[in-house]
């Protein structure tokens, strides 16, 4: 499997199911290609894997929700071959890791409902929540809080530049929510009147801040000012090894689409499709292994990469 064909057995993944993740759809493309390829050693699939991950982070889906992914695969690697033991043969190695592989992904692939049950008793009848963008999470908590709890209103940000929050109404309209849709510059006049914010996130990093949709930062500065909750709903493979500190510690390739780093020289004039929001502004993370403060986050990703 070539560059090409990596990049477009990915994109055709996510283009056959709108709803899943590029992580776990990046996740799903590196079974494939190791089920192709053919190793020698650990070390050379390894060194393969990560040539590909590297490939599919160069493509204009969410680069650091790819990156979390795929590391995540990586560790199954490592862990794989210490199982396989170093006699038992590439083959036999391989497809023990196909195996764990696909076990990993098809908890991934739940996550989202086991999210929804945790988060479930948080979303309180008669609560006015914001959501900012379209988050996949986000909708099955309101979806399954809906039926399970009874009626609340919810405020839905626009979200610029792709107004992906447009999106996000329609589907709220579609299981019989409450649902309005407000400008992103209205955040801090609308804030006023919800009993808290719902958040998505892109990836969690090891301070226990999140990485979202542009905008998200700004979000969580005026629900900290009116001491709003600010909840995120988020899946255990997002969470990455990377520690900004701000904003200015995010690389391009995770601010930017690929297409518009590689066409455009000066990124000065373009506008970020990312943010940092900092632990401080956050309340708990709802996730699919259980609910966490922030502060928690660098003991969990500990766990999960040791």
């Amino acid at each position: 499997m070539n560059v090409t064909e990596l990049t477009a057995f990915f994109n055709e993944v996510i283009k056959k199911d709108s709803n899943i993740s590029p992580a776990v759809a990046a996740i799903k493309t590196l079974l494939e290609y190791i089920r192709l390829q053919s190793f020698s050693t650990v070390v050379e699939l390894r060194e393969s894997v990560i040539n590909a991950i590297d490939v599919l982070t160069r493509t204009d889906s969410s680069a650091i929700s790819v990156r979390s992914g795929c590391e995540m695969l990586l560790r199954f690697i490592t862990l794989t071959a210490l199982d396989a033991g170093l006699d038992s043969g590439m083959e036999k190695c391989k497809e023990i890791l196909l195996k764990n592989g696909q076990v990993f992904l098809s908890k991934a692939s739940k996550a989202r409902s086991r999210i929804a049950r945790v988060a479930c008793p948080w979303i309180p009848s008669g609560s006015n929540i914001l959501v900012h963008s379209k988050s996949r999470v986000v909708l099955e908590i309101l979806k399954e809080a809906c039926v399970k709890n009874g009626t609340f209103h919810v405020y839905v940000c626009e979200s610029s530049p792709d107004n992906s929050g447009l999106s996000m109404m329609e589907e709220l309209n579609k299981l019989g929510i409450k649902v309005t849709l407000i400008l992103d510059a209205a955040v801090g006049a609308v804030m006023e009147k919800v009993d808290f914010v719902l958040l998505g996130a892109e990836a969690v990093v090891e301070s226990g801040g999140i990485i979202n949709k542009i905008g998200t930062s700004t979000i969580g500065l005026c629900a900290k000012m009116l001491n709003k909750p600010v909840y995120v709903a988020v899946e255990s493979f997002k969470f990455v090894r990377f520690y900004p500190l701000n904003n200015r510690d995010i690389p391009n390739e995770f601010k930017y689409k690929y297409s518009t780093i590689s066409s455009v020289k000066d990124l000065e004039n373009e506008h970020p499709l990312i943010d940092y929001t900092q632990p401080s502004l956050l309340t708990l993370l709802f996730t699919d292994i259980g609910i966490f403060t922030p502060s928690a986050v660098s003991d969990e990703l500990v766990k999960l990469y040791l």
